[in-house]
């Protein structure tokens, strides 16, 4: 059964600094959890939740975890973040072929592209990358490996048009999913929000989205 979250509608959140859009959110914006292991072998699911709520051109995540490790080597955009410590939203319009992926490691270093599968992407150039906004609680440096218990929040606002959404003609519903994994860390995972039934973990695979709405 697919799960279902709406985005409820906050324009002032547009007008905030990423920061003050956490404490905005908080309460007011729906939340929903990253909590589906889907492989056995990959067994280790840290605390992941999410709120989502959007403005006129943007959709806003704000991302809590909380688990063992934190790795955050990459730095640049479309860089490998999904080795790191990292969560992920993948969207589809319905009906359309092509999706969306965005991915992003604990200190908010982001990855995305354009979609037909794994395999078949075209990534976002740099001056498009930095329409992308983060915040990270970490701040955004990076650093090596670290063991021990670690909470950290990111929070991400998407624009709609890289999402092949039109500002003024906003659909009712998105397919889409939420993820958390860290290829490279001491314990990887592959945690998602709507479950995924794939012999392999495989986040690219848009028949196990769930809806967001609008």
């Amino acid at each position: 059964m697919k799960k279902c979250i709406k985005a409820v509608y906050m324009p002032q959140l547009e007008e905030l600094n990423l920061n003050e859009v956490a404490d905005a959110m908080e309460g007011v914006a729906q939340r929903d959890y990253v909590s589906e292991i889907n492989w056995e072998e990959f067994s280790h699911k840290p605390i992941v939740a999410f709120d989502v709520a959007r403005g006129d051109n943007y959709l806003f995540i704000n991302f809590f975890v909380r688990g063992s490790y934190i790795r955050a080597v990459n730095k640049d955009f479309n860089s490998h973040v999904y080795h790191d410590s990292c969560v992920e939203f993948f969207a589809r319009i319905p009906g359309e072929s092509e999706y969306y992926n965005f991915e992003f490691n604990c200190i908010g270093t982001a990855l995305s592209s354009k979609r037909k599968s794994r395999t078949e992407s075209s990534h976002y150039p740099d001056e498009q990358m930095a329409r992308i906004k983060t915040w990270s609680s970490l701040g955004n440096e990076p650093f090596e490996e670290k063991s021990g218990i670690h909470s950290w929040q990111v929070v991400v606002a998407i624009p709609f048009d890289m999402m092949g959404i039109d500002s003024n003609n906003i659909p009712k519903m998105i397919e889409a999913n939420f993820y958390k994994c860290g290829d490279k860390t001491s314990i990887p995972h592959y945690v998602s929000w709507n479950k995924i039934e794939t012999p392999a973990p495989d986040f690219h695979r848009p028949e196990f989205f769930g809806e967001l709405y609008f």
